[in-house]
């Protein structure tokens, strides 16, 4: 097969001339804080999840620690996943006194598992955070029949699979460059408390309701029950600064109404990997969003075959290496000793191909063709599904 002249990529976001038209708009308005698209987006994505109320932030891992500093977290540790981003070890590093739990995970899934969770549970946990790893969803079911603490449901890789963000008792999620439905970067939370919602809304922006929230256009609009702009606010929280603005928005918006097409078209990926790579390539789990195509190559394979595959220029990645490998997270792990042998084991066979809506079926050959290629020169063709 003839080789590519530019780099297939890993992962990427794809947007148009409605991404243009929305962004055009909103710099048109001369509104581009926060504003008319992001209670726009706030109240679309509530209805898309099924959740009572939705804050839009900056990431998801600001969402993470606003949530975590709206509960008061401190004084204790947060369990979390060890296949999974840096963020997740990290963030609750962010809070008083917290050291990071991390917890096997497995061996199929990749997901937490509730049984080294039950083993690492100490009396001062004060939190989960369940990552639905590359849209797989986490087993909140089993975790709860022994825990009924805080449960934080991490949905980046998860927009949108059905369900998700139902189980936990907050859900944040992602919209960073990569993810199903980027906007180059965002998060948001979903909730049902109407409290909490209250009180994460004001701190988005250091105690102080939003600018767009006291213009009013009438009375019924108004915070103050007159027209016009009211500049008076009181704050009584300490805040911070991680609301989404009206320029992101705007691209969700519309990356919203071509999710179902996006979703499509990732699973095709993930059906034509699954019936055509070399059998030794492990399939894995099935997922609504395919955030990622975790495949599992064997130990030893991995990284000659990511060169090897560079070499014909297709971008892949390792989703993830351990976080209890990391030195920085080592120095405030709450077991140091524990061992996690399925996340050791696991993540060495670990590859991520090539899934994203700008493929074209002949990328996805040309992937397949080339993955083929390593195996059945160094095994031996293979009979394909």
């Amino acid at each position: 097969m003839e080789l590519r002249k530019e780099m297939l990529p890993v992962l990427r976001p794809v947007g148009g001339k409605e991404e243009i038209a929305a962004l055009t708009e909103v710099i048109e308005s001369g509104w581009w804080g926060k504003g008319p698209k992001v209670a726009e987006f706030e109240k679309k994505f509530a209805e898309l999840v099924g959740a009572k109320y939705a804050i839009a932030v900056t990431s998801n891992s600001h969402g993470q620690d606003l949530v975590m500093k709206a509960l008061d977290i401190r004084d204790g540790d947060v369990i979390n996943p060890s296949i999974s981003f840096m963020a997740t070890a990290m963030i609750p590093l962010w809070q008083p006194n917290i050291t990071t739990n991390v917890v096997d995970v497995d061996p199929y899934t990749m997901c937490i598992d509730p049984e080294d969770v039950k083993r690492a549970l100490t009396p001062n946990t004060k939190a989960v955070i369940a990552v639905n790893q590359a849209g797989v969803p986490a087993p909140i079911d089993k975790i709860r029949e022994f825990y009924d603490g805080l449960i934080i449901e991490d949905c980046a890789h998860s927009c949108y699979t059905p369900g998700a963000g139902m189980q936990g008792d907050i859900a944040i999620w992602s919209f960073q460059a990569v993810k199903t439905m980027p906007c180059g970067d965002g998060g948001m939370i979903t909730l049902n408390d109407k409290a909490l919602y209250n009180k994460l809304k004001e701190m988005t922006w250091f105690g102080v309701s939003s600018t767009y929230s006291r213009v009013a256009k009438n009375d019924k609009d108004s915070v103050s029950g007159k027209p016009g702009y009211t500049w008076d606010y009181e704050v009584d929280k300490i805040g911070y600064k991680c609301y989404m603005i009206d320029i992101n928005a705007a691209i969700c918006l519309e990356q919203m109404k071509k999710l179902d097409t996006i979703l499509d078209h990732r699973r095709l990926i993930q059906k034509e990997y699954n019936l055509k790579l070399h059998s030794i390539v492990e399939r894995p789990p099935h997922t609504e969003t395919v955030q990622y195509y975790c495949a599992k190559v064997p130990i030893g394979d991995r990284d000659d075959l990511i060169d090897y595959l560079a070499d014909k220029n297709i971008h892949t990645s390792v989703h993830f290496k351990p976080l209890h490998t990391y030195e920085i997270i080592k120095k405030h792990l709450t077991h140091p000793d524990r061992e996690l042998p399925v996340a050791d084991l696991e993540w060495q066979k670990l590859i991520s191909l090539p899934v994203h809506p700008g493929m074209s079926q002949e990328d996805i050959d040309y992937v397949v063709y080339w993955v083929n290629m390593y195996f059945d020169t160094k095994y031996g063709i293979a009979k394909y599904i």
